[in-house]
C-alpha cells in the first residue's frame, strides 16, 4: 500500500474533566474521522467525568487566567478573585453553554454521539478506573477499557497524537 493510500490515523489522551477540556478531543476526532482518518481518544484521570452517563461537566474559573470577565470593566487578575465568590463556577459554566450554543457549537453529549455514531474509538482508561473506583456501567454504552499499553499502542501507529 503505498503512502497516499495509507489511512491516516489521529489519537489524543484526554486528562481533564471539565467542560472547557471536553470540546477538544471530541471536536477533534470527529473532524479527523470526517476527513476519513481513524480517531482514537484515551481518557485517563478527570478526563473519565466526560464519558459518564449522568454527565455534569463544569467550568472553573478559579485558577484561569483566560478566563473572560465576568462584569465588563473589571481589571486584568480580578477574575480570580471573583472566582473564589459562591456560584461563580455555575456562572461560568453557564455563561460558556451560552456562547457554545449561540455558535452552534453541539453539546457535549451530542459531540459524544456523533463520535459513536461516526466510529471515533472511546477508551477508558482501566488503571484510573480502578483508583477512582469507577465502573464500565457508569460510562455511556460503547466505551472501551483499556490500559496504558493499549494506549501506546494506538498512539504509536498514530499520525496525530495529542494531549488535553
Amino acid at each position: 500500500m503505498s503512502e497516499e493510500e495509507r489511512i491516516k490515523k489521529f489519537c489524543c489522551i484526554a486528562t481533564k474533566g471539565t467542560l472547557d477540556m471536553a470540546y477538544p478531543p471530541l471536536i477533534l476526532a470527529t473532524t479527523a474521522v470526517a476527513m476519513d482518518m481513524e480517531a482514537t481518544i484515551f481518557f485517563t484521570f478527570y478526563g473519565l467525568e466526560i464519558l459518564k452517563k449522568d454527565i455534569d461537566l463544569k467550568v472553573a474559573p478559579l485558577g484561569n487566567p483566560a478566563a473572560p470577565k465576568p462584569i465588563p470593566g473589571i481589571p486584568i487578575g480580578v477574575p480570580n478573585i471573583v472566582g473564589v465568590l459562591p456560584g461563580m463556577t455555575a456562572i461560568a459554566t453557564m455563561m460558556m453553554k451560552s456562547w457554545m450554543g449561540k455558535a452552534n457549537v453541539a453539546t457535549i453529549p451530542k459531540l459524544l454521539e456523533n463520535c459513536q455514531k461516526f466510529g471515533v474509538r472511546l477508551i477508558g482508561c482501566q488503571m484510573t478506573m480502578d483508583v477512582m473506583g469507577y465502573t464500565k456501567e457508569q460510562f455511556i454504552d460503547g466505551v472501551e477499557i483499556g490500559g496504558a499499553a493499549t494506549y501506546i499502542d494506538v498512539a504509536a501507529d498514530a499520525d496525530i497524537n495529542l494531549a488535553f
